[in-house]
């Protein structure tokens, strides 16, 4: 179509631009767009036909990162009013326009001053008009068109959450997901494959593998055992440009942990075990540990022990200490070396949480067996009985026998024991020991009357150990002899009526005795016939009295008192 001067059109504002694809300078001739139509100067030939790729209508595009010595030629802006003789002023504002992106407004020739980054500035907004040099009135509207920062590929992927820590269960089977990692890249995804980003394995392998579409980190191997190996650091990378070469790349770390599972059954270091017991160990004391190895850790390491057999089951026991997973071996019953000088046992140590996938690795426990040997101690002498009762008579003479007490030396050495009595410095020493025999002397005169009873302790003590000593309770009863006369219960003061008719009681007496009951009660009572006799009173045993004798006294004669009685108020006669 050919267009001439008289020809009635509106006058349009083109904008004109090349994009190029690759780096270095854009291309452009003088080139004249009206809509869809291109002319070609050099050639006569009008072709009409779409744009080609690469021509965008009202808008620009411009190169990110432009490092040149020379202003970027960004594209074109053309009138057709305009008619090459310089009559036509372009002028170009909006967003970076004087600053970043200049204008020649002659030829509407667009540069860019400043190199642009893409990631912080996607597209800028600009308006182009075209006016008359000479009257500054506009030849045709305002127009809008957009400069767009067209992406290179000057990111590279980054891990913005690395680097990882993550855990897999020992055992795993392989391809087992560990994590999914995910990098990130500034560049444009929508255009080339600047963002396009693959994932690879940099170390780790051959434990490990990595999807490379979905960054999925998995097992690569059967068994993994953390009992083996508990910790690895794989690297993971991701490179842009779908991992072409010359693409750009990250790279970040995963430290993948092991975690345990019950896949060891305990072990016992050795299959025989000798421990030395002193025969002096307390009952309910502690008198050895035991430990069988499990390699897992946590609750998977836990055991109990337990004595499945041998002759000291009744005597010792075994409990598990939780913190260090030992057995602790106890006694039950008291040990002597002259009776029993050792002890076999057979002990099992088995796991308590059981995970039954590795059954086929177990059974879970393990047995060991433990000798037991008694050691001999020197022991305190033992005495016959656990403690003595003695009697002895009071009034007996300084030196009479009250009785004796035996100890041995219970050892093999059986050695002369020596006897003493201990006492407190403020305790009456009544008795002695003689320290070879035991025998039990008197060393005063006893009163049961004053002392009946006496708890006196003796010890024993070996005569080549004197330090190792043996102690017995020693009671002494001190037997009654009548050697006490019975007396009135008290001063007696009796009053008698002058009406009092003959035999009536007029007072009863008592009497007591400080001997024992065998050597007192029952009293004969009876007026002493050394002493004048009151005619006018009479004495008789109340025999029925029991167990507290007593006597009456009888008045004679109504009315009749003596010169020791005292006279008080009596009831009248009537």
């Amino acid at each position: 179509m050919k267009i001439t001067s008289t020809s009635c059109i509106c006058p349009v504002l083109v904008c004109l631009c090349f994009v190029q694809r690759c780096y270095g300078t854009a291309h452009h001739s003088s080139i004249k767009v009206t809509r869809n139509q291109t002319k070609h100067i050099e050639g006569e030939t009008e072709v009409h036909h779409r744009p080609k790729r690469g021509w965008v209508w009202n808008q620009f595009f411009v190169l990110e990162e432009h490092m040149g010595p020379d202003p970027q030629y960004v594209g074109k802006l053309h009138s057709n009013s305009d008619k090459g003789d310089g009559s036509v002023k372009y002028i170009l504002t909006g967003e970076g326009a004087g600053t970043i992106f200049i204008i020649d407004d002659t030829t509407g020739d667009i540069h860019s001053t400043k190199s642009l980054d893409r990631e912080q500035k996607t597209h800028y907004v600009l308006h182009a008009q075209a006016i008359d040099r000479r009257t500054n009135k506009p030849l045709e509207p305002e127009s809008e068109f957009i400069i767009k920062v067209q992406d290179i590929n000057d990111n590279a992927p980054k891990f913005t959450d690395g680097p990882y820590i993550v855990t897999v269960p020992e055992m795993s089977d392989m391809g087992t997901s560990v994590l999914q990692v995910t990098a990130t890249d500034a560049d444009d995804p929508t255009y080339g494959n600047s963002a396009r980003v693959v994932y690879s394995i940099l170390q780790g392998q051959p434990y490990f593998s990595v999807d490379p579409k979905t960054g999925v980190i998995r097992t690569a191997l059967h068994n993994m055992d953390r009992e083996a190996r508990e910790h690895y650091s794989v690297v993971i990378q991701a490179k842009d440009m779908a991992g072409q070469v010359g693409g750009l790349s990250g790279s970040t770390t995963v430290n993948i942990t092991l975690t345990d599972v019950n896949d060891n059954p305990p072990r016992f270091p050795q299959k025989h075990y000798q421990l030395y017991v002193p025969e002096s160990a307390q009952v309910g004391s502690a008198v050895g540990k035991i430990k069988a190895n499990d390699a897992d850790t946590g609750s998977n390491a836990d055991m109990t022990y337990s004595i499945i057999n041998g002759d000291g089951v009744g005597i010792f026991s075994i409990s598990t200490d939780k913190e260090t997973r030992e057995g602790i071996l106890s006694l039950k019953k008291p040990l002597n070396y002259e009776k029993k000088k050792s002890y076999t046992l057979n002990i099992e140590g088995a796991n308590t949480h059981l995970d039954f996938r590795f059954s086929h690795l177990g059974p879970f426990k393990d047995a060991t067996m433990l000798k037991i040997i008694v050691g001999d101690v020197d022991e305190p002498p033992l005495f016959s009985m656990p403690s003595y009762v003695m009697e002895v008579y009071e009034n007996a003479k300084i030196g009479t026998v009250v009785g004796t007490v035996l100890a041995q030396d219970p050892d093999s050495a059986n050695s002369l024991v020596r006897y003493f009595i201990e006492y407190n410095a403020e305790d009456d020493r009544s008795f002695n020991i003689d320290a070879n025999t035991g025998i039990i002397k008197t060393t005063k005169v006893l009163d049961r009357e004053e002392t009946p009873w006496y708890n006196i302790t003796v010890a024993a003590s070996e005569k080549d150990n004197p330090g190792l000593l043996s102690h017995v309770a020693v009671g002494i009863r001190v037997l009654d002899v009548n050697d006490n006369p019975p007396e009135l219960a008290r001063e007696y003061d009796i009053v008698v009526c002058e009406n009092s008719k003959p035999g009536q009681v007029i007072h009863t007496i008592s009497a007591t005795d400080k001997d024992d009951f065998a050597n007192g009660p029952r009293f004969n009572f009876f007026l002493d016939e050394r002493l004048s006799i009151n005619p006018n009173f009479t004495l008789k045993d109340n025999e029925a009295a029991a167990p507290s004798p007593s006597g009456f006294v009888h008045a004679r004669e109504m009315g009749a008192c003596g010169p020791a009685m005292q006279k008080r108020s009596c009831p009248r006669r009537v």
